[in-house]
């Protein structure tokens, strides 16, 4: 089972809709700086624009059941990414935002959005995911949502080229709604 086609999802502050191949640009500014790379484990350092096509080629061919948002503010200005995928058979999220849009609530409003759409699209599905373990900002959004930290791990850091402290969470059906209501 599959959440369907990629919707587009408006906030107050935010547009999060599918991704085109003139982000390219954008996505290549903002992973090309390693304070947003090092927190990430499949992202390389150095990036570039054509690492920035090499992705977005297979996720703007939708031909994935992977939910791929592109977060947008203003006009049309693309500031990072929310995805849920499908990794060996389990519902994962990931997501990144632009370094200067930090410390906005950018990242909280965007992915509850997406985790309340998907939701409603695939309520009995567990959603996992995680942090480095130096990244306490990221794992304070994900226990603000409802994850609950299940383990540790390490894990492969593209960016840094070594092995990372990973801190897994995962995200029960219905927990989404209670995080909300405390």
């Amino acid at each position: 089972m599959t959440p369907g086609p990629l919707p587009v999802i408006t906030t107050d502050r935010l547009v999060l809709r599918p991704h085109r191949l003139s982000d390219a640009d954008a996505i290549a500014d903002t992973l090309s700086d390693f304070a947003v790379t090092r927190m990430l484990a499949r992202v390389p350092a150095p990036y570039d624009r054509q690492d920035a096509l090499d992705w977005l080629v297979p996720v703007t061919a939708r031909g994935m059941p992977d939910w791929q948002f592109a977060i947008t503010v203003g006009d049309d200005a693309h500031i990072g990414v929310v995805a849920i995928e499908l990794r060996h058979g389990l519902w994962n999220l990931g997501y990144w935002l632009n370094r200067y849009y930090w410390r906005r609530g950018y990242m909280s409003e965007a992915v509850s959005a997406v985790l309340e759409r998907f939701s409603r699209r695939m309520p009995e599905t567990v959603v996992h995911s995680g942090v480095f373990a130096d990244n306490p900002a990221s794992l304070k959004l994900q226990e603000k949502l409802g994850f609950r930290m299940t383990g540790c791990s390490e894990i492969y850091s593209f960016a840094r080229n070594t092995m990372v402290t990973h801190v897994e969470t995962m995200l029960k059906p219905g927990a989404l709604q209670q995080a909300r209501i405390a």
